[in-house]
């Protein structure tokens, strides 16, 4: 940590994207040059899963031989619609699927899978599970990603998944937090606003996750959502009085807290990414997800450097979210070594396992 500049403890706060499936000159760049802290990758970039271990071990490479923190490797994998695996892989049901059968063990088996999957595949974190509530058809936006139609079934089987991940070798991040399930509006496209009071959403939507803190989550991915109740200027993830009041000092929150994704439209049109970014971080986000071009990924560096500088973000405060990052990579002994890959006919036979039952 003492060792870091201002930049590359910055630079350690964001999760980019990979716009390809070749990695640019400039992607290239940042990881050697800025020293970024994780990416994410999605199904657009590889065709097989031949070519996605091509990839995950082409940037672990970079940052090795670059002498950079290890990275994280990230994906969305929550199964069902939400699928980011090579078809070579076969899918695992939905978790509404899951949780209706009402079997305990086979929604931790679920999450053992999943992780042994993505860590032999060379992931070390999965946005998974959804803690949302379901209180819309299958086709909303949440929908039958949720593991119930209450807190009490998402708190029982989601927490199970976010378990079973952690013991695998993969961090789990919990969200979206403080709950989607209460609008019917889709944070890719639109802000959702939730007309709810802080107590009545304390009542349900936030016990799955106040729960999970309880038992050691260890990141909280915040939603692009807006609690008038609470905030109704910003977004939950770009609000201190969220992430602050509420994450940290009510519930007592010593983990990371991340931003969803500010490329969704709900953020990126109304804020822009620069403007987005700096408030996140304004807000207390330790971890900041924007799948934006390189020459935004430097602006919104450079944007919060000068914001440090200026005293407008306390220092202690950057030193406090880069340290979190450090000790879970550590934890997590993440590492930048080459990976070979799972066994897919073992990993198929038993997503298949689950799928009948």
């Amino acid at each position: 940590m003492k060792d870091l500049t201002l930049r590359e403890k910055v630079s350690q706060m964001l999760i980019i994207k990979i716009f390809g499936k070749e990695m640019t000159e400039k992607e290239k760049k940042i990881i050697r040059e800025y020293k970024i802290g994780g990416v994410i990758l999605y199904r657009k970039n590889y065709d097989s899963y031949e070519e996605m271990l091509k990839i995950i071990n082409e940037i672990k490479k970079i940052n090795k031989e670059s002498g950079n923190i290890p990275l994280f490797i990230s994906i969305d994998q929550e199964g069902g619609r939400v699928n980011r695996m090579p078809r070579e892989l076969k899918n695992i049901k939905s978790a509404g699927k899951l949780a209706s059968k009402q079997n305990i063990e086979l929604i931790r088996e679920a999450g053992k899978i999943t992780a042994k999957m993505l860590k032999e595949s060379g992931f070390n974190m999965n946005y998974a599970p959804v803690l949302d509530i379901q209180r819309f058809e299958n086709g909303h936006a949440i929908g039958d990603r949720c593991y119930g139609k209450n807190a009490e079934e998402v708190s029982k089987n989601g927490i199970e998944v976010m378990k079973e991940l952690s013991k695998g070798g993969i961090i789990p991040v919990v969200k979206h937090f403080p709950g989607h399930g209460s609008t019917n509006k889709d944070s890719h496209f639109f802000l959702p606003v939730i007309n709810k009071s802080i107590n009545e959403l304390e009542k349900e939507d936030i016990i799955p996750f106040k729960e999970a803190i309880d038992q050691n989550a260890e990141v909280v991915m915040v939603g692009h959502l807006m609690i008038k109740d609470v905030d109704s200027k910003n977004p939950a993830s770009l609000s201190k009085k969220i992430i602050n009041n509420y994450l940290r000092n009510k519930y007592q929150y010593k983990g990371i807290i991340m931003t969803d994704d500010l490329k969704m439209r709900a953020i990126s049109l109304r804020y822009g990414y620069v403007r987005a970014g700096l408030r996140a971080c304004k807000a207390g986000a330790d971890i900041i997800m924007i799948g934006a071009s390189y020459n935004t990924i430097i602006r919104v560096i450079k944007k919060i450097e000068k914001n440090i500088r200026n005293n407008k973000i306390d220092i202690n405060q950057i030193n406090n979210s880069v340290e979190r990052i450090l000790s879970i990579k550590e934890k997590y002994q993440i590492s930048d070594s080459t990976v070979n890959g799972c066994n897919i006919e073992e990993i198929n036979k038993a997503i298949e396992k689950i799928n009948i039952q």
